[in-house]
């Protein structure tokens, strides 16, 4: 399953619940429609491979410097 609550992620990423809905207040790292979006009944998913797709960005970007 990609699609996961915001509770869920929490659980399995280790982030706090307060953090995810902090990236999807801001959209500024999270895009919604790509990471995060909202089911018909209002609901917030969020992606799990498309944030795990941003985190391995971030190891790249590390490993060039």
């Amino acid at each position: 399953m990609n699609w996961v609550t915001i509770q869920k992620f929490a659980l399995l990423s280790g982030y706090t619940v307060r953090a995810v809905q902090t990236k999807v207040d801001r959209n500024e790292h999270w895009i919604q429609g790509t990471h995060w979006t909202k089911a018909p009944d209002g609901r917030i998913f969020i992606s799990i491979r498309q944030v795990e797709l941003w985190i391995e960005s971030g190891i790249r970007s590390n490993e060039l410097v």
